[in-house]
């Protein structure tokens, strides 16, 4: 029999044709399956938009549950004055509405702030059961006073899936009105809003703020002993004396954990996840959902993973399967040997500090791992959280701290200004939308089925170079004071 090339040519490009139609056909009934795609079009024919399908497969979903929840999300640009239901530590329902304060008062800051730790309110429990299970999650967040990007994280938050089920912490360390209207605006789920004790705002002009005596930042040590000024004989090891606007952070984030672990009423016997998140952070709408299998995997296979992350810095960060376990998946489920299944790819590896610190998430038990680990914590000469901790996972935990994060972040980062960045634009309008038409693109991945891990890296890295900023022999006993639950020396007024 003679073979004809053009033949040939035709067969091979008849079955290309073939495959592609088949495997666009897969991927058009697989993305149009998804919950994802609950909600299909507009009136007009058009197309929703990518939040209003999240808006309204969330509402469907929660409307599943029995759980009446408000028909449009929170819309926290509108601010007006809240009253509602909260409850006290004896679960007696009162009323309550922030009033205004004087805010160049800082008595009637400091005695608001101490009002507001020791009530222990809870706003919309006349809306939401706050029933703790195995799987509840509580989310906190740490506030300074940029609004702004608080609004852009609640309007995120609002659109989330399943996020009436859990508790809302707002860690403030700084009191505006304004803010507190912000806050006491929600009505997706529960809220309680805490202080940190010690702020810059309380105490702008004695430790733990910048007090008239303190070292100037650059003088000399021997010029510094000269001049007797405070803490002369402990600068940092680059020979630097504290900036209180830089160690603040690293007090409040200590303190807040302390607190919600060891202190508050609501949540000092709970064992469930704790999610950190910061007020210049945004969330995927499945990240609770996202969260709880990260969880299972934890659980079934990877306890010694001490850390969930939900956020990477990656600037082209990958959605979807992308490992050999999952193309081969892909490749049954196209021709119908397997049941279709949406996978979400999730590695394990060594907790760093710069790579992983953004939607950090951890129970009870690696918490009382790491409160053992206070001293060292707590006298690491660097201003950073993060890092100080990433010494800790070096050089007082057993094996360090593994983290499990997710390939296709669920957080985000929108703080284009801070305590680290100045930029020109702080206008978080342009990330935000940048971060929503990444989200629509990849609107298929969201919501998995199942997550994979597809890499476990056992490489430990040396111990962090601490960068400084901490050498003031206070801020160590002020730090240690947050675990011993008691008044740090030297504080009061």
């Amino acid at each position: 029999m003679r073979i004809h090339p053009s033949r040939v040519i035709r067969a091979l490009l008849s079955a290309t044709v073939v495959l592609f139609i088949i495997f666009n056909v897969h991927l058009f009934v697989y993305q149009h399956t998804h919950p994802m795609d609950g909600a299909d079009t507009l009136q007009g024919g058009q197309r929703a938009t990518f939040s209003q399908e999240i808006r309204s497969v969330v509402k469907a979903q929660n409307a599943l549950t029995g759980d009446k929840l408000s028909n449009q999300r929170t819309n926290v640009s509108d601010i007006a004055n809240i009253k509602g239901m909260v409850t006290n530590k004896a679960n007696k329902k009162i009323e309550h509405t922030w009033e205004d304060i004087d805010e160049s008062n800082k008595t009637a800051i400091k005695l608001a702030m101490d009002r507001v730790n020791q009530e222990e309110l809870v706003y919309n429990l006349d809306k939401f059961k706050l029933q703790f299970t195995p799987n509840s999650v509580v989310i906190v967040v740490q506030v300074h006073d940029r609004i702004q990007y608080l609004k852009f994280l609640l309007r995120s938050l609002s659109e989330a899936y399943d996020i009436h089920k859990a508790l809302l912490i707002i860690s403030h360390d700084f009191l505006s009105n304004e803010l507190n209207r912000v806050v006491q605006s929600i009505d997706f789920c529960p809220v309680v809003q805490i202080y940190y004790p010690y702020s810059m705002q309380v105490f702008p002009d004695v430790f733990p703020g910048k007090d008239p005596k303190d070292c100037p930042r650059d003088i000399k040590k021997e010029k510094a002993r000269e001049i007797k000024c405070n803490n002369a004989d402990h600068p940092d090891k680059y020979g630097h004396y504290r900036e209180a606007k830089y160690a603040q952070t690293k007090h409040h984030w200590f303190w807040k954990i302390n607190y919600v672990f060891d202190e508050l009423s609501l949540t000092k016997g709970f064992d469930g996840l704790v999610l950190l998140l910061e007020e210049d952070h945004y969330v995927a709408p499945d990240f609770l959902h996202s969260l709880s299998h990260m969880k299972n995997i934890r659980d079934e296979s990877q306890k010694s993973v001490g850390i969930l992350t939900l956020g990477t810095y990656d600037k082209k960060p990958t959605y979807g399967p992308q490992s050999r376990q999952g193309l081969i998946v892909f490749l049954k489920e196209l021709f119908g040997y397997a049941k279709p299944e949406h996978l979400q790819d999730v590695d394990i590896t060594e907790w760093i500090s710069s790579k992983h610190n953004m939607g950090m998430a951890m129970d009870r038990n690696w918490w009382e791992i790491i409160r053992k680990c206070a001293q060292v914590f707590c006298k690491f000469d660097d201003y950073n959280w993060d890092w100080s901790l990433q010494y800790v996972s070096s050089t007082c935990i057993a094996g360090g701290l593994k983290v499990m994060l997710m390939k296709g972040p669920r957080v985000f980062h929108i703080g284009e200004c801070g305590v680290h960045h100045k930029g020109k634009n702080c206008d978080p309008h342009a990330k935000v939308q940048q971060i929503s038409s990444m989200l629509a693109a990849n609107r298929q991945h969201l919501f998995p089925d199942k997550l994979q891990v597809s890499h476990v890296i056992n490489k430990k890295s040396k111990s962090p170079k601490g960068n400084g900023g901490w050498g003031d022999i206070r801020d160590h006993e002020l730090c240690l004071s947050f675990l011993e639950h008691q008044k740090p020396t030297k504080t009061t007024r």
